[in-house]
C-alpha cells in the first residue's frame, strides 16, 4: 500500500512539474518581452497595441494608444481580424500575461506576427509606467 501511494506521489509531483514548465509564460510562437522592452517598442507608429483585458478593467487604466478586444468575448476573432492588421507587429498585454498569452497564441495562428508583456499591465505599472484613464471613467458618478 505505502508502494503505491509513493508510486501516487511520484506521478503527481511529475505532472505539476511539466505544467509548470509548459506554464503560462511561455510559447514558442509568441516573443514575451518585459515592459521597458515593451514600452520601447511601442513608440514606433508601425505597431498596433491590443489591450484583451475586460472593457471595464480597460476602463479603469491602459496603455496609451490600446484598443480593446476582451479575449473572452465570443467575438475575439472576428474583431480582431476586422481592426488588426497582419502587415504590422501587434503588442498586446492584460493583466498578468495569462490572458494575452492566450490571445497571442490565437493570433500567431491567424498569421499575425505579436509580442507579449510578460507581467502584463501589472508589470507595467510596477516598472513606472504610466496608464491612461478614459475621461468618462475619471468623472465622479452624481449622487
Amino acid at each position: 500500500m505505502l508502494k503505491i501511494i509513493r508510486h501516487a506521489i511520484s506521478l503527481i509531483a511529475m505532472a505539476m512539474c511539466a505544467t509548470q514548465v509548459s506554464g503560462c509564460n511561455s510559447n514558442d510562437n509568441v516573443t514575451s518581452v518585459s515592459a521597458a522592452e515593451f514600452e520601447k517598442e511601442i513608440r514606433t507608429d508601425s505597431v498596433q497595441l491590443l489591450d484583451v483585458r475586460t472593457p471595464q478593467e480597460y476602463s479603469e487604466g491602459h496603455i496609451v494608444g490600446a484598443i480593446n478586444i476582451d479575449i473572452h468575448s465570443d467575438d475575439f476573432r472576428r474583431i480582431a481580424e476586422k481592426e488588426l492588421s497582419k502587415d504590422s507587429t501587434v503588442f498586446v498585454y492584460c493583466r498578468s500575461g495569462r490572458r494575452s498569452l492566450d490571445a497571442a497564441d490565437r493570433l500567431t495562428k491567424l498569421g499575425y506576427k505579436v509580442v507579449n508583456l510578460k507581467g502584463g499591465i501589472i508589470e507595467w505599472k510596477d516598472s513606472g509606467l504610466t496608464v491612461t484613464i478614459p475621461e468618462k471613467s475619471k468623472q465622479t458618478p452624481d449622487r
